[in-house]
């Protein structure tokens, strides 16, 4: 193994992508299913995330999700990648995370994001309003001090006081200030930007104050990685996702995963076409080789502890096959 690779933890995040022609419950069930799959192949983590009243993805209550995971699943630590933390009340947020934590000691993982809906609708929907993620760093210090005993309310989180449950921050731009400020791990993405990527660690680092949760900057690097027999293979394992952004892009919506052969039928007009071509660049696919060598010149970059793996298709078995191509190259 690659000196740049070896000592590297490789985690999965699933978003319960829906698939044409298959329900959201199927989704749900796939990503149990993926997360057996990822502890028997090595990974470190397996979270799932938050989305909602996307048609696209079914995954909208992540710690409900994250307890099936857990449930299902032995060894492998399961979290949130993440609980959108400005739309929730953080004694919620922390009372759920204290019952996943005594029900599965020591697995728990904690993933916070800043984001709010991403339509109007949804966040009128969540009694929420895109200022509302400027409160992100005042929400982040009353959630962990729920586990610390500190609230000024005289209430006590009950089980969560007195466990410790890690926390991550997902994190770009602002996120990674805020994420350095409280001394929080930083998950960072995605890998199609690594300008961006780069910025965002180098402020956590320079900015990073030891914590009670952390002592030094640790840094998780996201995004999409497709390794297939052939580069074609796995650029294939691309193409569903690619569509459905640029859908999203033209139509507003976010539809289910298309089998790629029906897309690469498809006319496009150009400025879909230009959102899909956009939406196959940039991310870690190729062979077994080509990726090894991609991911040593990731982490080169980022000087990242940790990889996230976000990838969705259609395809399962094609699916499958990617993570454990990705395990051999990762754990020989």
């Amino acid at each position: 193994m690659n000196s740049a690779i070896e000592g590297v933890r490789f985690s999965v995040l699933d978003r319960s992508r829906v698939r044409e022609g298959h329900s959201a419950g199927a989704a749900l069930r796939d990503t149990v299913a993926l997360a057996r799959e990822a502890e028997a192949l090595g990974f470190h983590r397996f979270w799932v995330s938050e989305h909602h009243g996307v048609p696209g993805v079914a995954g909208s209550a992540p710690t409900v999700l994250a307890a099936a995971v857990a449930a299902a699943t032995t060894t492998i630590r399961v979290g949130t990648g993440g609980v959108m933390l400005p739309n929730h009340r953080p004694l919620v947020v922390a009372e759920q995370f204290g019952v996943l934590e005594s029900l599965f000691p020591g697995r728990i993982d904690m993933g916070l994001g800043r984001s709010v809906g991403f339509t109007d609708g949804v966040r009128r929907a969540l009694g929420r309003g895109k200022d509302d993620a400027e409160d992100f760093a005042a929400q982040l210090r009353e959630l962990l001090g729920w586990f610390r005993g500190s609230s000024p309310t005289g209430v006590h989180a009950r089980p969560s006081e007195g466990l410790s449950v890690p926390p991550f921050v997902l994190a770009m731009g602002e996120g990674a200030r805020i994420a350095a400020e409280a001394g929080l791990p930083m998950v960072v993405g995605d890998l199609r930007d690594r300008d961006r990527m780069r910025r965002a660690t180098d402020l956590y680092r320079e900015r990073f104050r030891p914590s009670p949760w952390a002592t030094e900057p640790y840094v998780v690097v996201s995004g999409t990685v497709a390794v297939a027999g052939t580069p074609e293979e796995a650029r294939r394992l691309l193409v569903p996702e690619a569509w459905s952004m640029a859908h999203s892009r033209t139509h507003g919506v976010f539809p289910p995963l298309p089998p790629a052969e029906r897309v690469e039928a498809l006319t496009m007009t150009a400025k879909e076409r230009g959102l899909y071509e956009a939406g196959l660049a940039g991310h870690v696919a190729g062979t077994e080789e080509q990726v090894a060598e991609e991911l040593r010149t990731l982490l080169k970059e980022t000087q990242a502890q940790e990889v996230l793996v976000t990838t969705s298709t259609y395809d399962r078995p094609a699916l499958l096959d990617s993570y454990r191509r990705l395990a051999r190259v990762v754990r020989p």
